[in-house]
């Protein structure tokens, strides 16, 4: 296998089962930040609303201030609404950037290695914590009725900022943000592959005007 993209794209197919295994079985560990990021979300915009954010395992449940709408004048008081976001939906993004990390650097590089993936990690989480974040407001905004929607206060206008938001945070961010962080991290080697793609192109080139000459 002596193409070059040939053999990266085969590296990344094999890389990409393990570190989807890695990443699933570890994820309630590496979720954590993102519990503490949400906090910090709700304390500084939507205090008012959102009272704590709950973690167990891979599922983030939202604790709110408002009120069901089946609650009755005697269960007002203890009620309150709890909206659930699975965090996995939004992390997928992270085995599929040490997947093409692994790929390009390969294993005898360690710490860059280490270094590579650390960042990567890093620079995902408020991502990551976006989706998360969005599905629960879009939950509440939208999605569990106009009983609970008027108690969040949200203009129409806020309603599809939310909405945007969502699929922005759930369809866009998951994929394009790793690949993103890849490209940047790994310029080095695109820079190398581009090179020896284009020796090949040349060679090719004069091997082919060879076999026409008569």
């Amino acid at each position: 296998m002596r193409h070059p993209l040939t053999r990266f794209v085969v590296t990344v197919l094999l890389w990409l089962p393990v570190c989807f295994a890695v990443w699933y079985f570890t994820a309630p560990l590496l979720t954590l930040p993102m519990q503490w990021l949400a906090l910090a979300v709700t304390k500084l915009g939507f205090s008012d609303m959102i009272t704590d954010v709950e973690k167990s395992g891979t599922l983030f449940s939202f604790v709110t201030n408002l009120r069901p709408a089946s609650a009755t004048s005697f269960t007002a008081g203890k009620a309150a609404v709890v909206v659930d976001s699975q965090a996995l939906v939004y992390t997928y993004g992270l085995p599929l950037f040490a997947a093409l990390t692994l790929a390009a650097i390969g294993l005898r590089d360690s710490v860059r290695l280490a270094k590579v993936l650390a960042i990567g990690y890093l620079v995902l989480l408020p991502f990551q914590t976006w989706g998360v974040m969005a599905d629960a407001l879009k939950q509440l905004a939208i999605t569990m009725g106009p009983a609970i929607a008027s108690q969040t206060g949200f203009s129409p206008f806020e309603r599809e900022v939310i909405a945007f938001a969502y699929q922005f945070g759930t369809l866009i961010l998951p994929t394009v943000i790793p690949a993103i962080v890849w490209v940047l991290t790994e310029r080095p080697f695109l820079e190398r592959m581009s090179a020896d793609l284009g020796v090949r192109d040349q060679r090719s080139g004069i091997r082919n005007q060879g076999s026409a000459k008569p």
